[in-house]
């Protein structure tokens, strides 16, 4: 189960915040469409693998979509990843180390840039995501969630965020990220997801 929150049923929330989600992922996808493709051809031809990455993820109250990101992990990484569970640097379900031997050279400067992140727009302008909100819940992750840390789901899930332009190198512990999202939920307006949007620039 995840815990609503009423600022999901305010009419800002449910129908300017989505009309602000389409006007701006369509420019932004028609704008960078040469990165886009740009970058698609140099992940392709610098290592083995798919220029994209599936990415299976929990959305507004758990329900699950899939997302796309250029590819900045060899080809194995999720077999991989178990191999290295000791050397996660955040507290809690979510895997998180600085220098992963995983990422790819290019990866490295794509997640840098933020630059891999770039194809969500996508899922902002299907609906899956919004342009501002909480990290994408990953499926296994989501099974170790206290239920107090479950409300992140209430609202949809956002290509930046809080945690991204609040937190991200600096917090190590899952519970600090989660108070960044719920204060953010409870907080929500217009005027926030606009100042999110422009220090995440």
């Amino acid at each position: 189960m995840v815990e609503s929150n009423p600022v999901v049923n305010k009419f800002t929330y449910k129908y300017i915040k989505r009309f602000m989600d389409i006007i701006i992922s369509v420019i932004l996808i028609l704008l960078f469409s040469p990165l886009l493709l740009t970058i698609a051809f140099i992940v392709k031809i610098s290592s083995d693998g798919s220029a994209y990455y599936n990415w299976d993820v929990l959305g507004k109250n758990g329900v699950p979509f899939r997302s796309w990101k250029f590819r900045t992990m060899v080809v194995d990484a999720d077999k991989l990843k178990s191999n290295l569970s000791e050397k996660n640097e955040m507290t809690g379900p979510v895997f998180k180390i600085k220098n992963d031997p995983r990422i790819t050279k290019v990866g490295k400067y794509l997640r840098k840039y933020s630059l891999d992140e770039l194809l969500q727009l996508i899922s902002v302008l299907k609906g899956d995501m919004s342009l501002v909100g909480p990290r994408p819940a990953g499926p296994h992750e989501f099974l170790k969630y206290e239920a107090w840390q479950k409300r992140r789901l209430s609202v949809m899930p956002g290509l930046t965020g809080p945690w991204q332009v609040y937190g991200r190198n600096s917090v190590n512990n899952f519970d600090d990220w989660v108070k960044i999202d719920l204060n953010y939920i409870d907080n929500w307006s217009f005027w926030l997801d606009i100042k999110i949007l422009f220090k995440t620039l």
